[in-house]
């Protein structure tokens, strides 16, 4: 990953449409959203918290934003992001992160859902929002994301997602879901490689696919193109062995040459499990636009469970996100920009050894530390 020219919040958020009529602006729109940024990368979760952030830091703040009336109170703040335009936001994010760093060639882009768990809200009949996001494995870089619709799910999201990314000469991972000839298609369309989570969504290609890995163990891949990888891991008394077969050129044999877009081959993954002297296996497979490399198909496949382990689970222990009551109209989805660009200022620094939780504190009790996190945007 290459960083780019720094610039400051107001340059990355100048774009962004105040939605509140002129006689109720005493503060401008840009030091609340500053204030609030600062304040969840401090570790606030709350409204109120982001107002005693402000008020704790007024002294540091002043430094690089107006405050010409002072700080924001917590009511103002949940109104005006309860109002802002979540796809503006969002933007002014993507901007950010296309200002600062260019995705290398050869990333493996993980794409996934969440559930916002209490973000429903019963008395307005609101269920709980999803959101779609884009990790970027190895540089642990949040790229953005997209609310599912109520209406719909993730199949709808993800290629929304995708169009606003820059994925050229990256590698996309997605679970199951994601497995849809239209989301192939953004994906080949954009020149980026996939790799598909393939289960029995897709019943007529799951049981040809899982066929033709039968026919090719049976024949030792006789007249087939095959790669094989193999690791094995040692940890905490558990063994496990993971082997990787890939079946190359095989579109014309599973006849979807015309359906899937950029379709080059199929991999199996069989894990072997060994707890306690027990044995368990498990079988999964994958479509991709990857040619006659298992190795690569099991780095991405690996790459993929970091959005999982990494984001999903620093969202939820250091940010508690799940545990977030904050429901009331754009709110849930703005406040989930603000965790997201906490993460990639905190997890970016490499100057601490520990981990994001304990950056968050030092970053709420240091300023000069806070300001090294901020180097990017301030």
């Amino acid at each position: 990953m290459k960083l780019k020219p720094k610039q400051s919040i107001a340059d990355y958020f100048a774009d962004m449409e105040d939605p509140r009529i002129d006689r109720t602006k005493q503060h401008k729109l840009i030091d609340i959203i500053t204030i609030a940024i600062c304040a969840v990368i401090c570790g606030a979760d709350t409204w109120v918290a982001i107002e005693t952030y402000g008020k704790a830091k007024k002294n540091w703040l002043r430094k690089f934003i107006e405050l010409a009336n002072g700080i924001p109170s917590h009511d103002t703040f949940a109104r005006v992001f309860a109002a802002l335009d979540p796809q503006q936001f969002q933007q002014c994010f993507l901007s950010w992160i296309k200002s600062v760093a260019t995705i290398t060639e050869g990333e493996v882009i993980a794409i996934d859902g969440k559930q916002l768990r209490h973000s429903f809200d019963k008395k307005d009949g609101q269920s709980a929002i999803s959101m779609v996001s884009a990790w970027a494995t190895s540089n642990r870089l949040v790229l953005g994301q997209r609310q599912v619709d109520k209406k719909s799910n993730e199949i709808t999201a993800i290629p929304e997602l995708i169009k606003v990314l820059d994925i050229a000469g990256c590698i996309i991972t997605i679970d199951a879901i994601g497995c849809q000839k239209e989301i192939v298609k953004t994906i080949s369309q954009k020149n980026g490689d996939y790799v598909i989570a393939l289960k029995e969504n897709q019943e007529s290609l799951y049981q040809s696919v899982v066929q033709l890995f039968k026919k090719a163990i049976k024949t030792r891949c006789v007249g087939l193109k095959a790669s094989n990888y193999s690791t094995r891991e040692y940890s905490h008394g558990r063994e496990e062995i993971r082997n990787y077969l890939m079946l190359s050129n095989v579109e014309h044999v599973l006849d979807v040459n015309q359906k899937w877009q950029n379709f080059k081959s199929v991999g199996m993954v069989e894990s072997v499990r060994i707890v306690n002297g027990e044995t368990t296996v498990e079988t999964r497979y994958y479509i991709s636009s990857l040619d006659d490399n298992a190795k690569l198909l099991g780095q991405s496949v690996r790459s993929h469970w970091g959005i999982e382990n990494s984001l999903h689970w620093i969202l939820d222990v250091a940010l508690r996100e799940d545990d977030s009551r904050i429901r009331k109209d754009n709110a849930p989805q703005n406040f989930a920009v603000l965790r997201h660009i906490a993460v990639n200022l905190l997890g970016q620094d490499k100057s601490k050894k520990f981990g994001i939780k304990n950056k968050q504190f030092l970053a709420a009790i240091d300023d000069d530390y806070l300001a090294q996190l901020l180097k990017l945007m301030i």
